[in-house]
This record gives C-alpha cells, structure tokens and sequence, in this order.
C-alpha cells in the first residue's frame, strides 16, 4: 500500500488531480485541516480546483508509514508554497512563499484511499503570509 500512497503524492507534485483521484474510492471522506468533511470524488476534485487556483504548491521530505495489514498509512513531509490568490477570508494573497511542515493519515479498502486526512498549523501559515 506504501506504492498507493507514493502515487497519491507523485499526482500531488505533478498538479494531476485525475491521477490522485484514481487512486481515491468513490466514497473517499475527506477531512480537511480545519474544514467540513467531503465526501466522494467530485467533492475531492471540487477542493482540488480551488486549491490549485489559490496556491502553487510542491510536497518534499516525504516519508511514508503503513501498518502491518496495510488498511493505515500516514506521511510526513514538508509543504512549499506560493499564495496565488486570496483564498477566502484568510490574508490577501500576493505571491507570498511558505514552506511548512504536514501530515496526511490514510485509511484503505480494496486498494483505494477510502479516508484523506491533512493537518498542517493555519497560525504557521499565516504568520508567514501575513
């Protein structure tokens, strides 16, 4: 399942969200750091989209764990940013930089990612954009 999960994160780096999608179960749950949980693949394309016209961004220092039967997984890595566009109420975007670091928990069925679950510091983010 460890391969799974590379080529969630391989899509992720490539800004291909077809690619991430196909490694999603239709019913994936989606838990956003600090956001309502998605349900389903077009709900996942949907924040895709947005997030790719708010912020550039590149996933690097991965390092991937799965459990022993391979239904858990989780990866640490570092998040480096350009702030695009002013996303929402948060500060106004300008091309800022940040580089941060983050986790993603998995769970998996059937050889899909039933379950993304992203967490990163919003206060860390925006001290740097602001």
């Amino acid at each position: 399942m460890k391969d799974l999960i590379q080529r969630y994160f391989d899509a992720f780096n490539a800004h291909n969200t077809e690619d991430m999608l196909a490694c999603l179960a239709p019913d994936v749950e989606h838990h956003v750091n600090e956001g309502t949980i998605r349900v389903g693949r077009t709900a996942f394309a949907e924040f895709c989209a947005h997030m790719s016209r708010c912020y550039d961004e590149t996933l690097t220092d991965m390092v991937i764990f799965v459990n022993e039967d391979g239904t858990r997984a989780a990866a640490e890595y570092t998040v480096n940013g350009t702030y695009l566009e002013t996303d929402g109420t948060l500060p106004p975007a300008h091309g800022q930089t940040y580089k941060l670091p983050a986790g993603s928990f998995f769970s998996i069925a059937d050889g899909q990612i039933t379950r993304v679950t992203t967490y990163y510091s919003l206060s860390g983010w925006t001290a740097q954009v602001s």
